[in-house]
């Protein structure tokens, strides 16, 4: 039936459908006028290659930050000589626009926030990683910069196999030199004069402008532990002649050689001055004598101590070295989408528990945002008919909040708690990798607290199959996944992803323990061997010990196929060896150290490290000192004949007053209970 034309309708009709229409209309009206929309979220998400940018500073400041990390990533590869760099933890980088937000996140140092516009919070948990996170002040220009040095030993620790102190702080002190453009990199001035602080005293040039350097060989056998990403000052000689060997070595283009010294010294155990001399082709003299004079002719370094001299600035100060832009990253790979408010500040309250004096208010929020009903409804996900559906709560609050809650609770083994805020998470977003990775994480501990058998083994295998197709470089993941297929029975497909793991993280020495208790399930003695004899002197004090335990297992097992956990119920504690034993040797070890000093000869005796607690000082002989250092069982008086001209790492001067300190030394043995000292670091 057709309907008459409007023409032909009653006027009468369009009045009446006007009366009965007036409340409602006049309704949304009120309504619209008394709830106003919400306004935008100001944060967004920026996606590069390989990292992910939080900002509330805007899209075009958030591209930029994300640009400048993937081009100082590329030039680091190509300091390195490499094609390719491994990222195997992902690194989100928080960048706030303001002043207050950066320093309520900020670590704090004797009560107040750090004084630099960027830190580096790693994840340092061996046994399962998630992820790193770089936080910076965009208020501040080039904050990228103040994270370079950490950014450095980041991508060291994923793409170098292990190396002594020297080169990794060498390294990053050059790398953190860097001034990244558009069109343009410079590298190579005095890092420590341009971190803002602007003091010619405190710059590396003036410290080997005026202090009498280190012999190469003691240089090159002082051990630093860089694991911490925590170092104190690097205002030190120590600092700053590694960096000049780098500068040098990268510059003349001898860094190849740099790897078969290592080798020689490493792997086939050569003394480090021969190391030298084979892999340099110098002398350790002249190979001293070759850095010091490339330091002297490096004007630049000169004009800008100067420049910060007069004006407490390096305004003007031309570069070092200057190249034109070898990297320019396709910024159409880089994209970016608006981040709900709540997720933001679920992150930028992960990020806080993460750091120990503000790990209490970072849960607070986490809390708060977690039972805030703002976003009860599940994200629309693709359903699965398996049993994770059994796990779906009706939840509330932020997915990212439940996650990092769950996190947390991973890590004080609080395993109840973690299902509950993982189930959470998994009613708000099925799609999340993050879920399905510390819900593995989640079973591993269980097992492992309970030596128990992994619950829910071939759905775990699942996930984490999941997950490396998600992030192809995730090296705990595919640590996980061959726990899993050790656990599961399939020893092949267990090495398989052990060694993945290990390429992508060759520093990390617990997957390297975790391939020999693969080798040993498999029966392949030989090679579990030749792993565990080089871990069992790692500085890792778990990983050596662990080593050295199952290298005593080892051989029962071998032969007659009993478990470790049998052997070790069965052993007795082996006895400690007395120190009166060696009296004997002591004296005279003693008398041949101190007949070599009176005779004037050089003093070749080789450099012992330890690590301990500083009991004392006594410097009743000034300038002379005897420090009293205790390592257990073992106390060690170990002296200086000039506590102003010792090399300190970690502090500005030598402190009589110092006491129960931690500290690692670096010392030629006298005996067995003394030697003469040749570094402190104070940690």
């Amino acid at each position: 039936m057709r309907m008459a034309p409007t023409h032909l309708i009653p006027i009468s009709f369009f009045r009446k459908m006007f009366l009965t229409l007036l409340p409602t209309m006049l309704l949304c009206v009120l309504l619209s006028t008394s709830a106003p929309a919400a306004e935008p979220s100001p944060w967004r998400e920026i996606h590069s290659t390989h990292y992910t940018v939080i900002t509330d500073a805007g899209e075009k400041k958030g591209i930029e930050v994300a640009l400048r990390f993937e081009q100082m990533r590329s030039i680091f590869a190509t300091l390195l000589m490499k094609d390719r760099l491994n990222e195997p933890v992902p690194l989100t980088i928080l960048a706030f626009n303001n002043d207050r937000d950066y320093y309520q996140s900020a670590p704090l140092r004797q009560g107040q926030p750090i004084d630099v516009p960027g830190f580096f919070l790693a994840d340092k948990d061996l046994l399962s990683q998630d992820q790193n996170f770089i936080v910076l002040n965009l208020s501040e220009a080039e904050s990228w910069r103040a994270v370079a040095h950490d950014f450095a030993h980041c991508l060291l620790n994923f793409n170098y196999p292990p190396a002594a102190g020297w080169f990794d702080e060498g390294l990053a002190e050059y790398f953190s030199s860097i001034r990244v453009e558009d069109r343009k990199y410079e590298i190579g001035g005095d890092p420590e004069l341009q971190t803002g602080v602007h003091d010619p005293q405190k710059s590396l040039t003036e410290i080997l402008n005026t202090q009498t350097w280190l012999a190469l060989p003691d240089l090159f056998s002082t051990k630093v532990d860089t694991s911490a990403y925590s170092e104190g000052t690097h205002y030190t000689l120590f600092y700053a002649q590694s960096w000049m060997v780098m500068h040098y070595l990268i510059h003349e283009k001898k860094l190849v050689l740099t790897g078969t010294y290592f080798d020689l010294v490493e792997n086939q155990h050569v003394p480090v001055e021969q190391a030298i001399q084979k892999a340099y082709g110098v002398t350790a003299i002249q190979f001293g004598q070759a850095v010091k004079e490339y330091f002297h002719s490096l004007t630049p370094l000169f004009v800008a101590l100067e420049a910060s001299k007069r004006s407490g600035s390096q305004a003007g100060a031309p570069p070092v070295y200057e190249f034109p832009e070898i990297v320019a990253p396709d910024t159409n790979v880089i994209t970016a989408k608006v981040l709900r408010e709540a997720d933001a500040r679920a992150i930028a309250a992960e990020v806080k528990t993460r750091i120990p004096e503000r790990r209490e208010a970072g849960l607070q929020e986490l809390h708060a945002l977690a039972t805030t009903p703002e976003s009860t409804a599940p994200r629309k996900t693709e359903q699965k008919d398996d049993k994770k559906n059994a796990l779906l709560v009706s939840a509330v609050g932020d997915e990212i909040a439940h996650r990092a809650l769950a996190w947390d609770h991973i890590q004080h083994s609080e395993f109840d708690a973690a299902a509950e805020e993982l189930a959470n998470a998994a009613g708000l977003n099925q799609s999340d990798m993050w879920i399905r990775y510390y819900l593995s994480v989640l079973k591993y501990r269980i097992a492992l607290s309970k030596h128990a058998d992994i619950v829910g083994l071939p759905n775990m295998m699942q996930d984490l199959r999941a997950v490396v197709d998600w992030y192809p470089e995730f090296a705990s993941a595919y640590d996980l996944l061959a726990t899993a297929h050790m656990k599961g029975g399939g020893p092949v497909a267990a090495m398989q992803a052990e060694r993945a793991a290990i390429q992508l993280s060759p520093r990390n020495q617990q997957y390297v323990y975790n391939m020999a208790e693969i080798y040993i399930v498999d029966k392949k003695f030989e090679a579990a061997r030749v792993l565990l004899e080089h871990l069992k002197s790692s500085g890792n004090p778990q990983i050596a010990a662990a080593a050295r335990d199952r290298l005593a297992t080892l051989p029962n097992e071998q032969k007659y196929g009993i478990s470790a956990a049998a052997l070790a119920a069965s052993q007795k504690p082996a006895a400690q060896p007395s120190p009166f034993d060696v009296l004997e040797q002591d004296a005279a070890k003693r008398a041949a150290a101190q007949a070599a000093r009176s005779a004037g000869t050089a003093d070749k005796r080789p450099a012992k490290f330890l690590q301990g607690r500083l009991v004392g000082v006594d410097c009743s002989q000034s300038p002379a000192a005897v420090l009293t250092v205790a390592s257990g069982a073992v106390v060690l008086k170990l002296r200086t004949a000039d506590y102003k001209s010792l090399l300190l790492i970690g502090a500005d001067t030598f402190s009589c007053a110092w006491n129960d300190r931690a500290v690692s030394v670096n010392y030629k043995p006298g005996g067995m209970l003394d030697g003469d000292l040749v570094s402190v670091e104070v940690r």
